[in-house]
């Protein structure tokens, strides 16, 4: 009951996840379509979303057994396939919310402050960065391909099993050191790329407020901060598991449980903030709701 119960709770999680995400970047896929002066956040919004996208929806082939045998490929290659994507949007995540947070950062920094002669700059090679971003990704997680098997044989020792199907082989420890160092200088180098614009912006908030508020600044400031702060606490929470379990080479079925639920809660959580602070996503539901009542209104009379 309580492993049933665990399901639906993730399947759940997941679902608003993918919800929530598809109609942020649909919303501002239609925002850099047609509107003449969309914000420069909105590319790197959109990229967020689709990552978190495909990231929640390769926790779901996972976890669900139906939606895994329904996939017309052999296990072996699912379980890689699956691995990967999660291993790729997981560092892509990170990255992007870099991103956003060092936009953020040069965004509102004050005309004297040498940052803002990137402001003009910047959004020329946005999408130049996602490329760089996503071949950093996939070169860091290629190996994946090389470590990753189905767990077909259940007789067979030493497999870290993290699903039913799906299990890591033993690989050596040097091996296993070395993509651990290349994964944790990654990290720590974008970590502290976030912790760096975070506090640069903490304090322009302090020292400028009157400034961030006069250019609608301030609420974008703050949702960006709220969503590093949030990632931050859950990527902690993921690493200590991750490198606990790897090194001892075992999972316990409830830290596997906890670990699921951390690595895809960002992506629901992200995606519900940036809904919720956008006022342009307010707007048009006052609007609906405007013509919803009118059309009532006729309809009535």
């Amino acid at each position: 009951y309580s492993s049933r119960h665990n399901l639906i709770g993730q399947v759940l999680l997941i679902g608003i996840g993918i919800f929530s995400n598809t109609f942020l970047l649909l919303f501002h896929i239609l925002t850099l379509l047609l509107d003449h002066r969309p914000k420069s956040s909105d590319m790197i919004i959109c990229h967020l979303a689709l990552v978190h996208i495909m990231k929640l929806f390769s926790a779901l082939f996972l976890l669900s057994t139906d939606l895994f045998e329904a996939l017309n490929f052999v296990n072996d290659f699912k379980c890689k396939a699956l691995f990967c994507m999660i291993r790729v949007t997981r560092g892509l995540s990170m990255n992007t919310t870099c991103l956003l947070s060092t936009l953020q950062a040069i965004i509102v920094s004050p005309s004297t402050a040498w940052l803002a002669r990137l402001k003009h700059k910047c959004t020329k090679y946005i999408f130049h960065s996602f490329l760089l971003l996503w071949f950093l990704s996939l070169s860091l997680n290629s190996n994946c391909i090389l470590y990753t098997a189905a767990a077909s044989n259940v007789t067979q020792n030493n497999l870290l099993n993290v699903s039913k199907y799906c299990s890591f082989p033993p690989t050596s420890s040097i091996i296993r050191t070395l993509l651990l160092t290349l994964i944790l200088s990654r990290d720590v180098s974008f970590i502290g790329a976030m912790l760096l614009s975070s506090a640069y912006m903490v304090v322009l908030l302090s020292r400028h407020q009157r400034r961030c508020q006069h250019l609608h600044k301030r609420r974008a400031t703050q949702t960006v901060l709220l969503l590093v702060s949030f990632f931050l606490a859950m990527y902690w929470i993921d690493v200590i598991i991750s490198f606990s379990s790897t090194l001892l080479w075992s999972y316990d079925p409830i830290i596997l449980d906890v670990q699921k639920l951390v690595s895809n809660v960002y992506a629901t959580v992200s995606a519900l903030v940036l809904l919720s602070s956008d006022k342009r996503i307010k707007r048009c539901f006052k609007s609906f709701g405007k013509l919803q009542s009118n059309y009532n209104y006729l309809f009535m009379k």
